[in-house]
C-alpha cells in the first residue's frame, strides 16, 4: 500500500491507484487548479466518506510501497482527470468506475479534525 499525505491527513491506497492519482493531481497543480478529492473511508474509520480541498503550493507527499512504476491506464487517467475538473471534484474510483475505499487513513489532531 502506498500513502499520500497532505497537511495533517495521510491516506493509503494500493500503488496502482496511487500512481494514477498522482498523475491527475500533478497535472491539476501544474495548471494552478485547486479542487476537492473524495474517497470512501477505510473500514476501521466507519462506513463514511472523506474529502479534502487540494490547492497548489501546499506540500503533497506520495510514498509508494513498491519500487516499480505500474503500467499506466490512459483511459483511467482520463476519467479521473474529468472527475477532477467537475464541480464534484476528484472522486477516487477504480478502473471500472466504482468508488474506492481507502485501506487506511489518519488525521493529526493538532489541526483540529
Amino acid at each position: 500500500m502506498g500513502v499520500f499525505s497532505y497537511e495533517a491527513v495521510s491516506v493509503e491506497f494500493d500503488d496502482v491507484t496511487l500512481t494514477h492519482l498522482q498523475i491527475v493531481i500533478v497535472h491539476q497543480f501544474r495548471h494552478q487548479r485547486s479542487f476537492p478529492i473524495s474517497w470512501l473511508d477505510a473500514l476501521n474509520d466507519g462506513n463514511g466518506r472523506s474529502s479534502l480541498w487540494l490547492t497548489p503550493g501546499v506540500p503533497f507527499y506520495f510514498k509508494f510501497a513498491g519500487s516499480r512504476v505500474p503500467e499506466i491506464d490512459r483511459e483511467w487517467v482520463a476519467r479521473l482527470s474529468e472527475s477532477a475538473t467537475s464541480s464534484a471534484g476528484l472522486i477516487v474510483r477504480d478502473r471500472e468506475g466504482r468508488a474506492l475505499r481507502a485501506a487506511r487513513s489518519t488525521r493529526s489532531l493538532r489541526h483540529g479534525f
